[in-house]
């Protein structure tokens, strides 16, 4: 068997997998990289979902590298793209102008900015990318990963590295390395957290999502009919007060029945749009709220349709996980089944504002998203396995309405700093939302460090969050600075002969490590932001 070998491998090319690639690189290590699609970026691009970040992310609370990458986006709109002069000289522009989020973008631009990003290593022979890439086995010794073996187009591969990241969407390596993980929900015995249940429920996980991609223009774009369209049509899970298939949702909040809007191409005057804006906040009008290209910004002619990116709750799928189930494929292709039957429903039935019904101007763009299918070509996964960590970021750690006034919980091994809200969607165990309002936090160290195994790392998702507070540490920036760090503490450990673990309780390792982070533009503790 062909045999490969690297300072760093880390498997999963997702933006944790990215951050720690580039990190460990940077060091001067040699890293091993592998993707199980074609697009590296993971929930940015393959998952087509645009950027969910707090509200202070053009000021502080990211990483330098992240800001790299964000600041790359907005130049390649300026470099390619047909802008408006008015949006050229836009200093935060935001191309779709949309509402989740102050860069929505066309997933196959932050392809480019990650490609131009990685381009000198690869160059420098530093770095391999494998690509398709998905692993299948692992060799331990005692505490210790020997290898992991990763199927390819061209078979089979050992990788060798003296650090295994795990980049994966789902903590693939370990089940296949022995590391000891938890999935779905703990009881409020385990953890104390307020939103706990009082039993365990492993199998009890967030829903995914199969998100795609839409503009509205002349003619009839109508898919055919999916298979279990009558099915998905009549669905109405008992929590959900309403058929999926509508406009109303409940709302994450207050679990209230809302009632959503849908205006494709609303207007390119800002004045209507930011009025529009005000009568339906936030994800009131689901066309603007994920909108990756709006017109306005792009001079005339250049694009016949705003592009909208449809994640919205009626893609969410919570019929059954799939991790640690035998089945996981068949769910997937549901999944999938699920998204069309949405989008004929929009072209066909979906009620208008003028009475009529349907939408069958709605044009797929798997263009957009890279697929034959015409959705993105990967599931959208919000939450998957997660290492039995020497420190578990628990509710009651950041939860607005424990700490209050006193901020989240101040970690002396800061390793990086977070915001999002407790956002849980409807999970396979028939829960409802779970919305809980956190504070700014930080990232401790502790929580990449799984028990025993030593030179395993996560590097994405799967840190030592429980599933209440997985909530709060799956977005974007966050994912980007876990996978940041964990690339750098490899490389930091190889540098100094140490462990991690001797990093994280050697008072001495630790500030020299944190001052490197620092150094590198990781930011470890919040500014004041009481002026903001």
């Amino acid at each position: 068997m062909r045999e490969l070998r690297a300072d760093v491998v880390v498997i999963g090319g997702g933006l944790g997998g990215v951050a720690a690639a580039l990190a460990a690189l940077r060091a001067g290590r040699s890293v091993l990289l592998t993707e199980e699609f074609a697009w590296l970026g993971g929930q940015l691009t393959s998952q087509a979902v645009p950027p969910d970040e707090h509200s202070w992310v053009e000021q502080f609370g990211i990483t330098a590298s992240y800001r790299s990458l964000r600041d790359g986006i907005r130049a390649y709109y300026r470099r390619h793209y047909p802008l408006t002069t008015r949006a050229r000289l836009d200093r935060t522009l935001n191309p779709g102008a949309g509402h989740v989020s102050r860069l929505c973008h066309e997933p196959r631009v932050a392809v480019a900015v990650i490609e131009a990003m990685l381009a000198p290593h690869r160059s420098s022979g530093r770095l391999t990318v494998l690509q398709p890439a998905t692993p299948v086995s692992a060799s331990v010794d005692g505490d210790r990963v020997t290898s992991v073996t990763v199927s390819t187009e061209s078979g089979e591969i050992t990788l060798i590295g003296a650090y295994l990241l795990d980049a994966t969407e789902t903590g693939e390596l370990l089940p296949l390395t022995g590391t000891e993980y938890v999935t779905g929900f703990e009881s409020a015995e385990e953890t104390g957290e307020p939103s706990a249940p009082d039993r365990a429920d492993p199998a009890n996980m967030q829903a995914f999502s199969v998100c795609f991609a839409v503009d509205h223009v002349d003619g009839d774009h109508t898919i055919d009919r999916p298979l279990e369209y009558a099915f998905w049509r009549d669905y109405q899970p008992s929590f959900w007060g309403a058929k999926m298939l509508s406009w109303q949702t409940p709302n994450p909040r207050t679990l209230e029945l809302s009632t959503r809007s849908f205006t494709p191409n609303p207007g390119d005057d800002p004045w209507l749009v930011q009025a529009d804006q005000r009568r339906n906040p936030g994800d009131g009008n689901l066309w603007t709220f994920r909108r990756i290209a709006a017109r306005r910004n792009f001079t005339d002619g250049a694009y016949e349709s705003d592009i909208c990116l449809v994640n919205w709750p009626m893609i969410d799928y919570f019929e059954a996980p799939i991790v640690d189930v035998p089945d996981a494929a068949t769910h997937i292709e549901r999944a999938r089944g699920l998204s069309k039957s949405v989008l004929y429903w929009l072209q066909t039935e979906a009620p208008r504002a003028d009475g009529g019904t349907g939408f069958p101007g709605l044009r797929l763009r798997g263009d957009v998203t890279g697929s034959d299918d015409g959705l993105a070509m990967a599931p959208y996964i919000r939450e998957g396995r997660r290492i039995r960590a020497e420190y578990t970021v628990v509710e009651q750690d950041l939860s607005l309405a424990v700490r209050g006034d006193k901020g989240a919980v101040s970690h002396p091994d800061s390793i990086g700093v977070g915001m999002y809200r407790i956002d849980l969607h409807p999970s396979t165990g028939g829960d409802n939302y779970i919305d809980v309002g956190s504070c700014p936090f930080e990232i401790p160290l502790g929580a990449l460090l799984p028990q025993r195994v030593e030179n395993l790392l996560p590097a994405g998702k799967n840190i030592g969050t429980t599933h209440i507070t997985n909530g709060s540490h799956r977005l974007h920036p966050v994912e980007w600075n876990v996978g940041e760090v964990a690339g750098a503490l490899a490389a930091f450990c190889l540098d100094r002969g140490c462990s991690p673990r001797a990093v994280r309780h050697n008072p001495a390792l630790l500030a020299d490590f944190q001052q490197r982070l620092s150094t590198d533009g990781v930011e470890l503790r919040w500014p004041d932001i009481s002026g903001y």
